[in-house]
């Protein structure tokens, strides 16, 4: 069969839609062309998938091999599509070097390397929620598993090389599903609402008609602003809310997950998921304080009168 058609996913966003790569192989000059509004990121895939292909003892068809990413009104970037495209799996089940009948069960997220190695990339949670919902099974890189598998009702595959993806689709030697047990284990006593305090109302003394603002705004969702000279509770108040606030929902808590991700990439993910609604402090005046403090210390240009 000429053609091929995998299923990945996109990033935008918090979302994660879903990215349809066709490969059609037909007579002519040998070449590659990718269509569907890829980015720089994608179009350098290219020679990866080419090279991790020839690398891994597969034959990189010489023919016109055209590459449709679908929808093609969605803007690609990243190097996420590698997989998909070299499946490269499409391009080897196109040419009839993997089963073509196993792929409509899977979706593809990873970056090759040119040796054929599966790397992992970033923004695969919502990727997973969406993968979840469809309920196919993942197959990302060895490096993204532990972050998949906060998601519940999922199925992960984690591959290290090329290769495995082939063997496992040739149903010659299976990969093994991931579970949360094979993630290490965070240290001793942290967990997964270590960064949040656990401050509660009844700790307040006085303040009832604020505590009740409190109420009212957790109760039906509304928004809530303090405001008053410093010192007068609305910091203390403000990080209160979080426990009187419901539970986050599976949704809620993996969105919580995924923006403190884009924040920060050192920030670890454990499971179980925080289940407490996020609370940040943002004191204006002690950041006022720490600029005009380091202006203060700022060395000051020497001043050189010249005479004449």
């Amino acid at each position: 069969m000429s053609l091929a058609v995998v299923h990945t996913r996109a990033k935008l966003g918090i979302n994660a839609p879903l990215v349809s790569v066709e490969v059609h192989l037909s007579n002519g000059l040998p070449s590659m062309h990718m269509v569907g509004l890829p980015e720089t990121a994608v179009k350098e895939s290219k020679d990866r998938v080419r090279s991790a292909i020839i690398n891994s003892h597969f034959d990189f068809p010489a023919r016109r091999i055209t590459v449709n990413l679908a929808p093609a009104d969605l803007p690609k970037e990243g190097s996420r599509f590698d997989i998909a495209i070299a499946i490269a799996i499409a391009i080897l089940a196109a040419s009839g070097q993997v089963p073509a009948d196993q792929l409509e069960d899977f979706e593809f997220i990873g970056e090759l390397a040119l040796s054929g190695e599966v790397r992992g990339v970033d923004a695969v949670l919502p990727a997973a929620l969406r993968c979840a919902e469809r309920g196919k099974t993942l197959l990302i890189g060895h490096s993204n598993a532990a972050e998949a598998s906060l998601v519940d009702n999922l199925t992960i595959l984690p591959a290290k090389h090329l290769l495995e993806i082939s063997a496992h689709l040739h149903q010659r030697q299976l990969l093994t599903e991931w579970s949360r047990s094979n993630a290490a284990a965070p240290p001793s006593g942290t967990s997964a609402d270590s960064d949040i305090q656990a401050t509660q109302l009844n700790e307040v003394i006085g303040q009832h008609h604020a505590k009740r603002a409190l109420e009212i705004a957790a109760s039906g969702g509304h928004n809530l602003l303090f405001y008053g000279p410093p010192g007068t509770g609305e910091t203390m108040l403000a990080s209160r809310l979080p426990g009187i606030l419901p539970p986050l929902t599976n949704q809620q808590a993996l969105e919580v997950v995924f923006r403190r991700r884009q924040r920060s990439a050192a920030i670890r993910l454990v499971a179980p998921l925080s289940r407490t609604a996020p609370h940040r402090l943002s004191r204006r005046t002690s950041r006022r304080g720490k600029l005009d403090a380091a202006r203060r210390n700022l060395p000051r240009p020497r001043r050189r009168f010249v005479s004449r």
